[in-house]
């Protein structure tokens, strides 16, 4: 098993300048999937976002996934949701956007929460804030023997999130994290994103 990187789009960029940022960035690294994580905008952005940014995704094979909005997710043609524990229930979600569509669950740092959305039918399960983020207001905090645990024990693939750069992510690694999901470590790392996600694939081939 081979950890990837699943990028999660800065909290704030303009639109033009950080699409060509992100072709620089995947077409320097092996990327899983990106996440177009827009808060506190309308839904008039978050669209115009998905329209520029998704045909670049998909252009280096790439997953293009909506944070929260699982009716934006369907209106847009994105490739799944991610959703948090306050958002759309994943029945609803699943109901919404068909079984083709991959569909991420915000889990903390809960076991519980995860065999539920496991259950249910889950495609990922998230833990986290694995280290402290500037990102977000982090609430829960997860350790890799959660992800240890998780991956020895069910198929499903959980992603790790939260805090994660090139330098403290070789312990989640280790720990069976099948994604590492990471937005700061990678935008405002000091050389650049691509280098950032090089050595992000550096340290997964390990």
């Amino acid at each position: 098993m081979t950890t990837r990187l699943y990028l999660i789009t800065p909290p704030r960029f303009a639109l033009e300048g950080f699409a060509a940022e992100l072709a620089h960035t995947l077409d320097a690294a092996d990327v899983a999937a990106v996440q177009l994580r827009m808060k506190d905008v309308g839904d008039g952005p978050i669209l115009t976002a998905a329209e520029r940014l998704m045909p670049i995704v998909h252009q280096y094979r790439a997953a293009f996934i909506l944070n929260d909005r699982p009716d934006l997710a369907k209106r847009c043609g994105a490739d799944g949701v991610h959703i948090g524990q306050e958002d759309m229930p994943y029945a609803k979600a699943r109901d919404l956007l068909g079984p083709a569509k991959t569909i991420g669950v915000t889990c903390h740092n809960s076991r519980h929460l995860a065999m539920q959305a496991a259950e249910a039918g889950a495609d990922y399960v998230a833990f986290g804030a694995m280290f402290p983020t500037g990102t977000k207001k982090v609430s829960h905090t997860a350790t890799p023997e959660l992800i240890q645990w998780w991956s020895e024990l069910f198929v499903v693939p959980c992603v790790a999130i939260g805090g994660i750069t090139v330098d403290n992510a070789s312990s989640l690694i280790e720990a069976g994290a099948d994604f590492l999901a990471v937005a700061q470590g990678v935008w405002g790392h000091p050389e650049g994103p691509a280098a950032a996600a090089r050595q992000f694939n550096q340290l997964c081939r390990r």
